[in-house]
């Protein structure tokens, strides 16, 4: 159903074009999680769901994937208005 979108996430992880918010980052560090891990878990995973955020109303979606070591991991992103993948959370499950 979101084939089209997950294939242009993964495409901007694998040419850099993404950037990680604050929010984003103190939960991955939290976790223990890499940037590797991140992005493994986007170039391996499912998008779950999408939700329209409640103040932009931009549609933002919920990937499931495992990071490197095989733990499963799920980001929110978003494709944002400067073409770059916005991680906006990161969580291990």
């Amino acid at each position: 159903m979101f084939d089209e979108i997950l294939q242009r996430m993964r495409e901007k992880v694998t040419s850099l074009q993404y950037v990680m918010t604050l929010h984003a980052e103190e939960e991955m560090n939290d976790d223990n999680f890499t940037i590797y891990d991140i992005e493994q878990a986007i170039l391996s995973g499912e998008i779950l769901e999408r939700q329209k955020d409640k103040v932009t109303a931009e549609s933002k979606y919920r990937i499931r994937g495992t990071n490197q070591d095989g733990l499963e991991v799920e980001v929110v992103a978003k494709l944002g208005a400067t073409g770059k993948l916005v991680i906006i959370t990161v969580y291990q499950l």
